[in-house]
């Protein structure tokens, strides 16, 4: 509660949910699917699925095709030593047949994705696949058909399977589909108990409900719209929506918010906001709206791809051309020469560059306890330099722990008070009740129990009557205390509680949410590498600032509504930072999905886990540097991989065109195979020495 009176009752345990920034999983560029670009949020979701399972599909079917293709291949045959022995009449009709089949439905994603990347004016890795599976698929068919040369089948098949597969891999990697949205609306109940005509209530869809309609909410359900209170009272746990760390007290004319939860009384609520005008679907709009706005990052891999493409139909036209016409050589030889340059072009271990340190870094990575759900947001995270953290659940553990003892009676020591005062709210379900009896070394069954509501609980303690109460009830109905340790205790931003006894004040009781013990180690960490560290927080300014200063932050933003997150965000981003934001709330939700990098915070809701980027499963702030970490030695396993992925063509194309064949040395299609293996082994083993130090 905004005041930090202690507004105590049987509240539900304090619920902090967790917003993930929901990897708008769209498929990447060089995944075309234009069906796919015009689905949303469900939609959205299953056609990316869809799209995995299609290239699962034709990857395996495109692999037990591959097999009788290798088993056919003559040069395949010598390589086993297997001779002539496989070789029959018309074996290389079939073996057209097959890779023909191949060609068409295993290739056929890259064969649209050409024509894709044409449109967009962006070729990149479709258009090298594409080109080189075609120019091996038409020469290799015309040279079974009669003209003189090498068939280049075999190649096809297994760079189509092998580019099946690592787009298979990496697209599971990135896969993400954000389920953020669904998670947001599963908070609002499904039936509301709305008054009738004649006085009784009637279990009724929220879709029924209409603008003043009234509804009972019973303790320890969810208020099911936004709206006013018009009878009753009760402490309502609006933490997974505002970030307000204590439950706040209703009473009649109090404003309620649909989705949070409300505590021990029951409230009469009238319904003043529905649909697209509530708090809730207001914030479903803002992640919706941050998900779609978010820049997607290029892949490096394409980049490569590109230059590679150019380089291949540049130096496979001038082959061609050199041999036909400058050289006198006959086309057939030309061809094969330029069919040749793109056959060892095929980017056999380009395709599995990526797909391999993604999936060897999100193993490593989930060994370590970081989820990784959006891969180019995490290559992202290498260049963070500011991280904005949420307080309740991150910094802090999200529950309420004792700070200060004060006894104000002769004889009576801080462990007896705190006796005293858990004893009467060891039967309390509210968070800072919790605490107290968590704190206190043992306590006594109270006689005469009964909550006070809306301000705190008493009960009998050993015969003597015994008040656990907040500061606004004391100075209505007892009297108000003078003493600066309090004022101290306010200012820190921590909820106080008076413990009385037989009627006069014996003591009061400080609280305030328990830091996580890693909190500051993490910060001064981040701090030594150069990042800021921020807090941003829907609690108010006394806290925030105690917090801040607990741990050392550089800056913090307090009191800030869950539709000024993603706001805030964008103003730190526009003085030039890459932005982490760490939370674990539905409030942090839009502001994760703002953010250049959402990290959640595991312990929190669905809502977190599917909205942000990287998930925490260990709730320890602290793995945000290992997300840094790892996202560095990743790019540079990528880099790595993607200069052996193409470093060998360097050498191997300018002698697959002939440039050294006066002096004997034209390399053949074998020997390119051998160094496309060479390399795509090398490629396999560096992506397997990737590890993660923090």
């Amino acid at each position: 509660m905004a005041d930090n009176t202690h507004e105590h009752s049987h509240h539900a345990h304090h619920e902090h949910i967790h917003g993930q920034h929901a990897a708008h999983v769209q498929a990447p560029a060089k995944y075309p699917s234009p069906e796919h670009s015009t689905e949303h949020h469900h939609g959205h979701k299953n056609g990316h699925a869809h799209m995995i399972d299609d290239f699962k599909k034709r990857f395996r079917i495109s692999l037990a095709l591959t097999l009788p293709v290798l088993l056919l291949t003559p040069m395949v045959q010598m390589f086993l030593g297997l001779g002539d022995s496989l070789r029959f009449p018309g074996d290389e009709y079939i073996l057209f047949v097959l890779s023909s089949i191949i060609f068409f439905y295993g290739g056929w994603p890259f064969l649209r994705g050409i024509v894709a990347e044409f449109k967009a004016a962006q070729p990149g890795m479709m258009t090298l696949i594409a080109v080189a599976i075609t120019a091996a698929y038409l020469y290799s068919s015309v040279v079974v058909f009669g003209l003189p040369g090498m068939i280049f089948f075999w190649e096809l098949a297994t760079l189509i399977d092998i580019m099946l597969l690592g787009h298979w891999i990496e697209m599971r990697s990135v896969m993400g589909a954000s389920r953020a949205l669904t998670e947001l609306a599963r908070l609002m109940p499904s039936e509301a108990h709305k008054l009738m005509d004649d006085g009784s209530f009637k279990d009724v869809p929220l879709t029924e409900l209409k603008i003043n309609d009234l509804v009972l909410v019973k303790p320890g359900e969810k208020i099911p719209a936004d709206g006013e209170v018009t009878e009753g009272e009760s402490s309502v746990n609006e933490a997974m929506l505002t970030g307000e760390s204590t439950p706040i007290h209703k009473k009649k004319g109090v404003p309620v918010i649909g989705g949070s939860l409300n505590g021990e009384g029951a409230l009469t609520v009238q319904i003043k906001k529905l649909g697209k005008d509530s708090f809730l679907e207001q914030v479903i709009q803002l992640v919706s709206e941050a998900q779609e706005s978010k820049s997607k990052t290029q892949d490096t891999a394409n980049r490569f791809a590109f230059y590679l493409t150019v380089a291949a139909i540049t130096v496979a036209l001038t082959t061609v051309l050199a041999w036909y016409l400058g050289m006198n050589k006959d086309f057939a030889f030309s061809l094969e020469r330029a069919v040749t340059v793109m056959v060892i072009a095929c980017p056999h271990a380009l395709g599995l560059a990526v797909p391999l340190v993604v999936a060897v870094s999100t193993s490593l990575a989930a060994i370590n306890g970081l989820l990784i759900r959006d891969r180019a947001a995490f290559e992202n995270a290498r260049k963070i330099n500011a991280v904005i953290f949420d307080k309740t659940g991150t910094l802090t553990q999200g529950k309420f722990g004792v700070t200060d003892v004060l006894v104000f009676a002769d004889g009576l020591s801080k462990e007896e008070l705190l006796t005293y005062a858990a004893s009467v709210e060891m039967h309390s379900e509210h968070p800072l009740a919790k605490g107290i009896v968590a704190a206190a070394g043992k306590t006594i069954h109270p006689q005469e129990f009964k909550i006070i509501p809306g301000s705190g609980a008493q009960g009998k303690v050993d015969n003597k009557l015994v008040q656990v109460v907040s500061p606004a009830y004391m100075k209505e109905n007892i009297t108000e205390v003078q003493d600066k340790r309090i004022v101290e205790l306010h200012a820190q931003g921590k909820t106080v509680v008076y413990v009385i006894l037989e009627g006069k004040i014996a003591g009061a009781v400080a609280l305030a949410d328990l830091l996580r013990p890693e909190a500051k180690e993490t910060i001064l960490k981040l701090q030594n590498q150069g990042v800021k560290c921020m807090m941003l927080t829907g609690d108010n300014r006394m806290v925030a600032k105690w917090v801040a200063s607990e741990i050392g932050l550089d800056e913090y933003f307090a009191e800030v509504m869950s539709h000024e997150k993603a706001q805030k965000i964008k103003e730190v981003q526009s003085r030039g930072y890459i932005v982490a934001m760490t939370g674990d709330g539905i409030n942090d939700a839009p502001a994760l999905a703002q953010a250049d990098v959402g990290i959640a915070v595991g312990a929190g809701t669905d809502v977190a886990i599917e909205t942000a980027d990287i998930i925490l499963v260990h709730s320890n702030p602290n793995d945000v540097l290992g997300v840094i970490s790892l996202a560095k030695a990743t790019y540079r396993k990528l880099i790595q991989n993607l200069i052996w992925a193409t470093g060998y063509n360097i050498v191997a194309i300018p002698l697959a065109a002939g440039v050294l064949y006066n002096t004997g040395i034209v390399i053949s299609p074998a020997i390119g195979a051998v160094l496309m293996s060479l390399s795509t082994v090398i490629v396999a083993i560096n992506a397997r020495l990737l590890k993660l130090k923090q």
